[in-house]
């Protein structure tokens, strides 16, 4: 009889934490049975949701999510493409543009989760049952989705300007796979700029700065080969040179007359350099970010 009282006032704090995360009220019992991989995929799965429904409060990110695409293509496309050989080049940097959509869409990954640890969210997550793993993959989980919203604009762009795959349903879907991998791969780097960053101005800041070189020291758009000195073979090991090239090879595209093309080994073997980065990638920031998680959110 003494328990009712108790039970009362575990059941308004459930109710309490759903409203302040947005998340469900946890079914405690439930989710003790369930086994723990299973757990925390759907504590991940529940938290990404979080994050998407949040994205209707900032409407200025998913502008700038949607926006970006659409002005670098036009931009490159039109005011850098008609020196560089006309439709035939807007055909063929569509796999660099792709590549640069995926790196780009780590910065909000970056600003997300940097926002949720500055206003304190991550803390009242901390006092849930959530697995502290399941934080971070529902982070990156649903800013894949942003990124195939991404995506999706930069090819329709694409369409619009005269660029067209010339492969079978196979090499599209492994085109789609491919980018898939190499995103979700990209994200864990933006959640580890997040852990290591102390505000969220910073985190965008510091989500910038290694993502240009990485994206134009590159033969996403020009020729890799034609970059002086040292530049020319960071650009031939560079994944997103590899992604670019893997894409531009299942979509059919070639390059236009009198582009460069480096013959490395990277650039011979593109689709299984850019799957060995990007479980590379996965493997050593999955490891630096639940380390560095640990550190921040035990202080």
């Amino acid at each position: 009889m003494m328990t009712a009282p108790t039970d009362v006032r575990r059941a308004r704090s459930a109710h309490r934490d759903s409203a302040e995360t947005g998340l469900p009220p946890a079914a405690a019992p439930t989710r003790a049975r369930r086994h723990p991989v299973i757990r925390v995929l759907a504590e991940s799965a529940d938290l990404a949701l979080r994050n998407l429904l949040h994205l209707r409060r900032t409407p200025g990110l998913l502008i700038s999510c949607l926006g970006e695409p659409v002005v670098y293509a036009l931009l490159i496309g039109y005011v850098f493409g008609n020196s560089l050989g006309g439709p035939a080049y807007r055909s063929y940097m569509m796999g660099g543009l792709i590549a640069q959509t995926v790196a780009f869409t780590t910065t909000f990954t970056t600003v997300g989760l940097s926002r949720d640890l500055e206003q304190g969210m991550v803390d009242r997550f901390r006092a849930l049952p959530v697995s502290r793993v399941a934080l971070l993959l529902g982070r990156t989980a649903s800013d894949l989705t942003t990124c195939v919203a991404s995506v999706a604009v930069t090819t329709t762009c694409g369409l619009l300007m005269g660029w067209r795959p010339h492969t079978g349903p196979f090499e599209l879907a492994a085109a789609v796979l491919l980018v898939l991998l190499f995103s979700f791969a990209m994200s864990w780097v933006g959640v580890f700029v997040a852990l290591i960053a102390p505000n969220t101005q910073v985190a965008g800041s510091l989500g910038l700065i290694w993502l240009f070189p990485a994206t134009f020291v590159s033969s996403g758009f020009v020729s890799g080969a034609s970059l002086p000195g040292p530049l020319s073979t960071v650009a031939a090991w560079n994944p997103i040179t590899s992604i670019a090239n893997a894409l531009r090879r299942l979509f059919g595209n070639t390059p236009p007359p009198g582009f460069r093309v480096q013959h490395n080994w990277p650039a011979q073997h593109p689709e299984l350099y850019t799957v060995a980065c990007s479980v590379l990638l996965i493997a050593v920031f999955t490891t630096l970010s639940t380390w560095r998680y640990r550190a921040r959110t035990s202080r």
